[in-house]
């Protein structure tokens, strides 16, 4: 940190969300947004420009975003800057993403709906060096590591499968997910098919269905 300022870099799709964050984060005066990307690709680049953690103390990203979502922006960051930390923002269940988020690397999961004091605690810890875990992450957390964080659930994805279910159960469609992912549709329905085939569903609506089970923590 300098100054005293924990130096954030803000990467969200959406305007109003970005300024709902910032005036969030503005209530709490050691927290300056340095930088605020609006994809995947401009995160990583405004991150180069800064230096990693020369210039930033903590990234603060949304999951969901056109291109380079937020898992992938999360990879690129642990492997060119691992001593950024990096906060994972999300509008999707816990239980279903946050063990995804905290195997590869994040230093937390947050959803948007959390209580404003709650995100800047979240802040806060994280840029400190901490990890930020709520009581539904960690609950999750044990459950994957006591079945062995394999073959129990959405855990058992690849990078590339779980990023293509959370969209197929998100409600898009094979050429939507291919043009987010920039993918083939013929390469979007080949991970389907994996996908279908590892969690034991037949279709998109018993997909969705398994989806919202292990959501709740059941199955």
């Amino acid at each position: 940190m300098a100054d005293g300022k924990i130096r954030l870099l803000l990467a969200d799709d959406h305007r109003i969300v970005r300024e709902g964050l910032k005036q969030v984060l503005a209530d709490a005066p050691e927290i300056e947004v340095r930088a605020e990307a609006v994809d995947g690709a401009q995160a990583l680049q405004l991150v180069a420009q800064h230096g990693g953690e020369a210039g930033l103390d903590i990234a603060l990203v949304d999951i969901a975003m056109p291109g380079r979502d937020g898992l992938d922006v999360l990879q690129a960051l642990r492997r060119d800057w691992p001593k950024l930390p990096v906060l994972i923002l999300s509008t999707y269940p816990e239980r279903q993403y946050a063990v995804r988020c905290i195997k590869l690397g994040a230093a937390g999961y947050l959803n948007k709906s959390a209580d404003p004091d709650d995100m800047i605690a979240a802040v806060r810890k994280v840029a400190a060096g901490g990890v930020y875990v709520t009581p539904t992450t960690a609950e999750a957390l044990a459950s994957a590591v006591g079945r062995g964080g394999a073959g129990a659930g959405p855990e058992a994805l690849s990078h590339r499968e779980y990023q293509v279910f959370r969209l197929l159960t998100s409600g898009h469609s094979v050429s939507d997910i291919g043009a987010q992912l920039q993918l083939a549709p013929n390469t979007v329905s080949t991970y389907r098919a994996r996908i279908l085939e590892k969690t034991g569903t037949r279709n998109d609506v018993e997909l969705a269905l398994y989806a919202e089970r292990h959501a709740k923590g059941a199955g």
